[in-house]
């Protein structure tokens, strides 16, 4: 236990379990109270399991472990008005706002020619209108707070093309251009925007049926498949290791970086 983020307060959605639930309990171990935030309900077009009201309520419990406060809330990231409400609602009662985690995201693998406009459609709304929804509900709060640091979680498919995942590059490219784009904005108000771009990461995003998903599509194209494999021996990462990125741009010793990228991406996107 830490206080590389004592006294603050901060929102993370997708946090019901894997990534965001990793990054909830890293900042809270490190002193901050947290907001989190799930749809707990099917997720649209993924072939994986999606998160549950008990994922949820366990990650409540692990991080009233740690003795900090913590503020659940179920909402669609595509909803602004009931994503505002949830927010509004949990920052009145932690009193303030400093961190924004914006986690939640889907991922549909498949061939260009196998992708649908309904997943398509899909991708767009949640990775992007999402993500745009988390920032627009949550930075005046921030500009409320006198600042703070906006942490928007790409992927490695946002650096360096990842194929066949057309919606999901497309999405994560976006992600990473709206991170600067609103740097750009929120800077006069001491708000820090950057991305974080992992390379693969085991959390449930890869169950289900995923990887069958995912070998299938490189089935029709091998020459493709080396293009997912890291520079570093590993295989995968843990979220654990991304939150430790997470929590250095959410602390004062990331206090001057803004519009940036940051990757613990095992060199995938170098390689």
């Amino acid at each position: 236990m830490g206080n590389r983020v004592a006294g603050k307060v901060a929102l993370v959605t997708g946090a019901a379990r894997g990534q965001g639930r990793a990054d909830a309990l890293r900042l809270a171990e490190e002193g901050a109270d947290v907001i989190v935030v799930d749809v707990c309900a099917p997720l649209p077009s993924v072939a994986y399991d999606s998160a549950t009201a008990a994922d949820l309520a366990e990650t409540v419990s692990l991080v009233e472990k740690t003795g900090r406060r913590v503020v659940d809330g179920v909402a669609d990231i595509r909803d602004l008005d009931a994503l505002r409400s949830v927010v509004d609602d949990a920052v009145g009662r932690l009193g303030r706002l400093d961190i924004v985690v914006a986690n939640a995201g889907i991922c549909v693998p498949k061939s260009w020619d196998k992708v649908t406009p309904q997943i398509f459609a899909d991708t767009i709304s949640t990775n992007v209108t999402g993500t745009w929804n988390t920032v627009m509900v949550a930075a005046p709060h921030l500009v409320r707070a006198g600042g703070g640091s906006i942490i928007l979680i790409s992927s490695a498919a946002g650096i360096k093309v990842q194929p066949f995942m057309v919606p999901y590059t497309t999405s994560k490219f976006a992600v990473r251009g709206m991170a600067k784009a609103f740097a750009a904005e929120l800077g006069r108000h001491h708000i820090r925007v950057n991305s974080v771009h992992p390379t693969g990461v085991s959390t449930p995003m890869g169950s289900g049926g995923m990887q069958a998903e995912i070998m299938a599509a490189i089935a029709g194209d091998e020459r493709l498949g080396v293009m997912f494999m890291n520079m570093m021996p590993v295989d995968i990462t843990q979220p654990e290791d991304v939150a430790d990125t997470v929590l250095f741009l959410a602390s004062d010793e990331s206090k001057f970086m803004t519009a940036h990228e940051l990757s613990p991406d095992a060199g995938v996107t170098e390689f």
